[in-house]
């Protein structure tokens, strides 16, 4: 496995398995980033007023050609927790609505759909998906749960808890031949897994380009099949809702050329370049041969799986076949916090620690900085813990 450990600013004290909380940017990507806000700064007004929808175009395009997707139903947010809020709140939920959703589900978003529902007097039902996870009954065990009443089906595409990769196709084209939208929050998908957005056929997908795919951090998208543009509302209302903007001509580098565009796009003075350095990030993926170094972290994540269920007897989460880069290693049932405090402060483990029904777990994340060493702290680490 090829260290990449040069790439990046982690402080070398730490062995940091928690790429999955909020990424890690390279060096040099960080660097390009802040070059752009330099250069925005030699003449804001040049940057901000002129020149922000030539470049944010661009770096949409290059986004759009890595996620399969048309840049014209893309739009940058800052992350997919905002992603899912223009969604909930844009749609027209009336009360008796449902959304349907799993038990494996990101707490920030539950609380959003939450919100949407005391609001609106829709309802927020959850499918139980037991573990051990079984991908091939997951469709069916959803699916028995729509009913009637429901209107969207809303789902992570790799989920924050349990680290568990949804099989998620099948269930957006049930759920188009019904009429129910779709929305996927896939927050960890870009850089884990391989995305063909058009063809996986959800209504609404988002996801972070900040985390597995290394770009700096508030960079994310959303997307939008073009016949649900007109649904979307931004969070801040601005320039881009005006039919006509008379008597400033620099406005319109920032009011767009699309519907989606003109919605989302401007949202008020705020810092671009995060969004401007996504190509850069990816093209040091790509140069980095990031498919063999995916392969890489997947087989250590799997070895070290299998090396903490020798040592707990505990068994896994999941097949190999169900987590990309990240997953859940099963730990004896105790005190989350308490853990996750004596892994960093005692052995200076950056991990974080979850719990899903009963079960207890530490979620290992494996990113090209990784080696075998850091697992083996983990695991040894564990493995005094207790006393195994």
């Amino acid at each position: 496995m090829k260290n990449m450990k040069e790439h990046f600013l982690l402080d070398p004290s730490l062995v940091f398995l928690n790429h999955g909380s909020f990424g890690a940017c390279p060096a040099e990507v960080l660097e390009h980033c802040q070059r752009l806000q330099r250069e925005m700064e030699r003449n804001p007004v040049e940057f901000l007023g002129r020149r922000s929808a030539e470049l944010l175009g661009r770096s949409r395009a290059a986004l759009a050609g890595y996620l399969g997707a048309a840049p014209e139903n893309l739009a940058f947010v800052t992350n997919a927790t905002t992603g899912v809020n223009i969604v909930a709140r844009s749609l027209p939920l009336r009360p008796g609505d449902e959304i349907l959703t799993t038990d494996h589900e990101y707490g920030a978003c539950d609380n959003t759909w939450k919100f949407v529902c005391r609001s609106t007097g829709a309802d927020y039902a959850a499918a139980e998906i037991p573990l051990p996870f079984r991908a091939g009954e997951f469709a069916d065990r959803v699916w028995a749960r729509v009913g009637p009443r429901t209107r969207v089906i809303y789902l992570s595409h790799i989920t924050s808890t349990t680290a568990l990769i949804l099989p998620i196709a099948e269930l957006c084209r049930r759920a188009r031949e019904k009429g129910i939208l779709t929305l996927i929050d896939g927050a960890h998908a870009p850089g884990q897994l391989p995305l063909k957005l058009e063809e996986l056929g959800a209504d609404f997908y988002t996801g972070n380009c900040h985390k597995w795919l290394c770009a700096p951090k508030s960079a994310a998208f959303l997307y939008a099949r073009p016949e649900h543009h007109a649904l979307l509302d931004a969070p801040v209302v601005s320039w881009g809702y005006s039919e006509e903007v008379s008597g400033h001509a620099d406005f319109s580098a920032y009011t767009g050329a699309t519907l989606l565009e003109r919605r989302l796009l401007w949202q008020g003075t705020r810092d671009l370049s995060a969004f401007l350095a996504v190509p850069a990030a990816i093209e040091f993926q790509a140069r980095h041969g990031w498919d063999r170094v995916r392969g890489d972290c997947h087989a250590l994540a799997a070895e070290t799986l299998r090396r903490v269920c020798a040592l707990t007897g505990l068994a896994p989460a999941c097949g190999d076949g169900d987590f990309a880069q990240m997953v859940v290693l099963p730990v004896p049932a105790g005190d989350a916090e308490r853990l996750k405090r004596t892994l960093y402060g005692r052995y200076r483990i950056e991990v974080p620690v979850t719990t899903h029904k009963d079960s207890l777990f530490v979620r290992l994340s494996v990113q090209g900085y990784n080696t075998r060493a850091d697992a083996d702290a983990l695991v040894q680490a564990l493995k005094e813990l207790y006393s195994l």
